[in-house]
């Protein structure tokens, strides 16, 4: 009899061990993958930007032709191109994209209005065409990693994952977010 009780005893232990464990295993692994799916997100990002960044030395070649002069435009665009290279976090991917964005924005605009023949070059316009599906990629990029960023948060915050992200040194992961002066209509003009 005391043996059966013994049994039963040691079979309920290790029971309470193998479910805990496998909800800490549970736990852990699941956090861990929601935090690849973040960093597959942000590096198909930061792939974008790069391929847009490669597009830019093509759309300066074309340009030249153009333009002699435009070496200080050009330049910013330069170094911010350099900087989204160089990015290692969210924050800094996302300044360095919107100094290169500023910097493409003004660089384009003045070289277009000092050579409006330039707006007529197959070579410009089809650079610019692909640039601006670069963009669309990157938005909707942006837009797939603030998901997968999100669902981590969540995951982080709620209980008990709270406990385990906690326990395991799991942190809030950083969104993309628009970009200051995002919420004003852009001036065009022709």
């Amino acid at each position: 009899m005391k043996n059966k009780k013994l049994i039963i005893v040691i079979g309920v232990i290790i029971l309470a061990v193998v479910i805990i464990a496998s909800t800490f295993i549970g736990n852990y692994n699941s956090l861990v993958e929601k935090e690849e799916n973040i960093e597959q997100a942000r590096s198909n990002v930061q792939t974008l930007l790069q391929k847009r960044s490669d597009k830019i030395p093509n759309l300066v070649a074309t340009v030249k032709g153009y333009s002699e002069h435009e070496s200080e435009t050009f330049k910013a665009v330069t170094e911010a191109r350099n900087a989204v290279k160089g990015a290692t976090s969210v924050d800094e991917l996302q300044r360095a994209d919107e100094q290169l964005t500023g910097a493409l924005n003004v660089w384009v605009n003045a070289v277009t209005e000092a050579y409006p023949e330039l707006k007529a070059d197959k070579s410009f316009t089809a650079l610019m065409d692909e640039i601006s599906s670069i963009e669309n990629e990157i938005q909707y990029s942006r837009t797939q990693y603030n998901k997968k960023a999100t669902q981590f948060n969540k995951a982080v915050r709620k209980f008990p994952g709270s406990i385990f992200a906690s326990m395991f040194g799991f942190e809030k992961a950083e969104l993309f977010e628009a970009s200051e002066g995002a919420d004003k209509a852009p001036e065009v003009s022709f």
